[in-house]
């Protein structure tokens, strides 16, 4: 079902009807530097330093305004590795970018498009190991709303190995254009099918979770650069296909965030049941959970950004934890190579 809609889906929007402008052909170089200390007292084998550097480079050929075709690739490279390239992500898919419509058909970078969603429902080494969504993505947008539709698919059935695609959809709301107040929510659901050949005692999975959030916007509107703060309710579904129904642990989410030049704090705070999120972050398994992110912003250019996060994660039972992480991501931005006519 899913395959007869991607193709649908495709034919759509590429027989969209766009004013037809001058083609052509463009390049495109970004990246990320990470180094990532981990120090979990609740998951000793989680206790990892991550550390490399991930590089992007792709071609993009523009049909027109809104008709785009991009591949290249995306690579990462772990420092201390044997290797020059630990993993490379294929780059490859259909654009189109409408006035208020976005489309992407293949494997293109999450990076600006699903780096939003919270950690307790996408945990944020998914930027280091899996920078990219192979599937299809829509989003519609205006001046008040947002809203993204997508589905990826994480591993490809064969014999042994497991058939398994997220899908889900997260947007937000702003009344005013200018006002504080807004409405924003979240969801994503795991289909687990299993492998081709049967296991004993297997089942089909589901998991997933959503959230929904009450938001304020003061940024710009007092003496810090930013300011808003949020709550709302988050739950999880669980189920294992045959064995028992939907298990739904449900919860209350908070979070704060504080910027003034260089500097700036971000706490969230969770109450509730605990979640087994398979992507999320699994600090949000236990019933009370806080997170303190201090945040040092050592250099910002046009095109450049580097930071120093100190995270502090707090939990019933266990002594604190902490991570310390120092990132640098740069873009490039699309550089014209040539202009051509049909």
């Amino acid at each position: 079902m899913f395959k007869k809609l991607y193709l649908v889906a495709i034919i759509i929007f590429i027989g969209s009807t766009a004013a037809r402008a001058q083609n052509s052909l463009d390049i495109h170089f970004n990246g990320m530097g990470f180094l990532d200390n981990r120090e979990y007292k609740p998951f000793t084998e989680r206790s990892h330093t991550y550390s490399g550097v991930r590089t992007e480079l792709d071609l993009g050929l523009n049909i027109d305004s809104v008709h785009h075709f991009v591949v290249g690739a995306n690579a990462l490279h772990d420092f201390g590795g044997q290797s020059y390239f630990a993993k490379v992500n294929p780059v490859a898919y259909y654009s189109y970018t409408g006035k208020s419509w976005l489309f992407n058909a293949g494997a293109f970078p999450r990076e600006g498009l699903l780096d939003d969603y919270p950690r307790a429902l996408l945990n944020d080494t998914l930027r280091y190991y899996r920078p990219n969504v192979e599937g299809l993505l829509a989003r519609y947008h205006n001046e008040h709303f947002t809203e993204t539709g997508w589905i990826d698919w994480v591993s490809h059935q064969t014999d042994t190995q497991r058939e398994e695609f997220l899908f889900g959809f997260s947007g937000k709301y702003r009344p005013s254009l200018f006002g504080p107040f807004y409405v924003s929510h979240y969801f994503l659901l795991l289909h687990d099918a299993g492998p081709g050949v049967p296991i004993p005692n297997d089942h089909i999975q589901d998991n997933g979770g959503g959230q929904i959030r009450l938001g304020l916007d003061f940024s710009h509107k007092t003496f810090l650069d930013s300011l808003s703060v949020e709550a709302g309710g988050m739950m999880s579904f669980e189920r294992v296909r045959g064995v028992d129904g939907f298990q739904k642990p449900a919860g209350f989410i908070a979070n704060a965030y504080f910027g003034w030049h260089q500097f700036a704090l971000y706490d969230e705070f969770y109450k509730g049941q605990g979640s087994h999120i398979m992507y999320g972050d699994s600090f949000y398994q236990f019933k009370t959970y806080n997170r303190l992110d201090i945040i040092y912003t050592a250099f910002l250019a046009n095109r450049i950004k580097g930071q120093f996060i100190l995270s502090l994660h707090q939990v019933p039972g266990f002594q604190m934890s902490n991570q310390e992480a120092f990132r640098v991501t740069f873009d490039l931005g699309r550089k014209v190579l040539a202009r051509f006519k049909d």
